[in-house]
């Protein structure tokens, strides 16, 4: 029984650290390349700055909510989930 608790709670800790690793990954990508085309745009046409920034910060914002979900679910992975699955192997089992 405690063997299989640690298992959950192991195999939950490792789902919530790849979840941040993947979703923590794409956002910085996503944003550092908005942000470079960005400079270079603003580089290249100095007059369309306010056009190009308030484009660049939307489009950041954008990408970062999937960080944000990936969060979420990491907390969820943390918090609730191992409840939730000891509850279930408690009823499996009939305790």
């Amino acid at each position: 029984m405690e063997l299989a608790i640690g298992i959950i709670l192991g195999c939950c800790a490792l789902g919530a650290g790849i979840c941040m690793g993947i979703g923590a990954i794409g956002p910085g990508i996503g944003e550092g390349n908005a942000v470079s085309k960005a400079c270079e745009a603003i580089g290249r046409q100095p007059e369309s700055k306010s056009a190009v920034t308030s484009t660049m910060i939307m489009g950041c914002a954008i990408a970062e909510t999937t960080g944000i979900y990936s969060l979420v679910i990491a907390i969820l992975l943390i918090f609730v989930a191992p409840n939730i699955m000891v509850n279930i192997l408690k009823s499996a089992i009939g305790l």
